[in-house]
């Protein structure tokens, strides 16, 4: 096998939805105020739910919907940053879940950029003969992390999961990942000491992110040999639509399917691109083997991205 390929998604949401107007009641804001500065109207927020509930269950979803079973799996990744219980960790967890007997077991955390990271280790790992099947997920419960108090991130964050299932694959179907950080401005985001609340530079991460990304997102497709005029569809972190909206008007794809689930979701840090491609792949609206690029920016500031073919 020369690549990998992305064969079927999953997610899966908390059934609680916390609305502007529900947070309006908690903290000083209302729904104009965060809709016009990040896009958002509710998100969900998990109540009895773990980390690794949330990654089980998204993964059962993605291992249903790719016609293998357990016994098929050798490699379970998660992508989290906001995992309280740190061992065994959350890929261990999972693959008990599933009844994934002996498969190599990781967790990895870059933030928001965790799911395109995770999944170009797991594509490293099939090129290189090191496994045939794997889940790839990425999950979040910032709940748990977020001070209800404080406006500046209050109003942003939200709990969720996305996996896929990755096989090796004839064709390559994931492309060569561009990533990187930039360590300098690593302390605009941080999550820091014991049980830590989310502390965010606001103004200094979308300054980097609207300066940044979009010469990187173009990279990400020159890697992949594609031209950005010739993408179907991007599915970026979904951080902010002031950052969304204008990085793919910049890309220059006239018709680009573009993933905003932010708008009921909220920011769902590593969670966030799985959970957003999951929903355009059960509703349809991406055709099958449609180049799709994934962009992951956030914590560290980490960034990774890569062009996928859509299952």
């Amino acid at each position: 096998m020369t690549g990998s390929r992305i064969v079927s998604m999953g997610h899966y949401q908390p059934s609680k939805v916390l609305t502007n107007d529900d947070l309006a009641q908690i903290v000083e804001t209302n729904d104009e105020w965060i809709q016009s500065r990040v896009g958002i109207k509710e998100r969900r927020i998990a109540d009895t739910e773990t980390v690794a509930d949330m990654a089980g269950w998204a993964a059962e979803k993605a291992l249903a919907n790719s016609g293998l079973t357990a016994a098929d799996i050798d490699l379970v990744v998660v992508a989290t940053t906001s995992s309280i219980d740190r061992c065994p960790n959350m890929a261990t967890r999972v693959a008990r879940k599933l009844g994934i007997t002996a498969p190599g077991a990781y967790d990895i955390n870059t933030a928001c950029s965790g799911f395109s990271y995770a999944l170009a280790t797991v594509d490293h790992a099939i090129r290189a003969g090191a496994s045939k099947n794997a889940i790839v997920i990425g999950v979040e419960k910032l709940s748990d992390i977020t001070d209800w108090t404080d406006r500046s991130t209050a109003v942003i964050f939200g709990d969720g999961a996305g996996a896929a299932v990755v096989s090796a694959s004839d064709e390559p179907m994931i492309g060569p990942v561009l990533w990187g950080s930039d360590p300098e401005k690593g302390d605009a985001i941080v999550i820091e000491g014991w049980r830590p609340y989310i502390q965010q530079a606001g103004q200094t991460v979308f300054r980097w992110a609207t300066f940044a990304l979009p010469a990187l997102a173009a990279e990400a497709c020159e890697r992949a040999g594609i031209k950005p005029s010739e993408l179907v569809a991007f599915v970026p972190h979904q951080a902010n639509l002031r950052i969304i909206e204008p990085l793919a008007r910049k890309l220059g794809a006239p018709d680009l399917i573009v993933a905003r689930d932010v708008v009921e979701s909220g920011n769902t840090s590593a969670a966030s691109i799985p959970m957003a491609l999951s929903k355009l792949v059960e509703r349809r609206e991406i055709p099958s083997g449609a180049p799709v690029l994934l962009f992951g920016f956030g914590g560290g500031l980490t960034y990774a991205g890569q062009v996928i073919r859509c299952p």
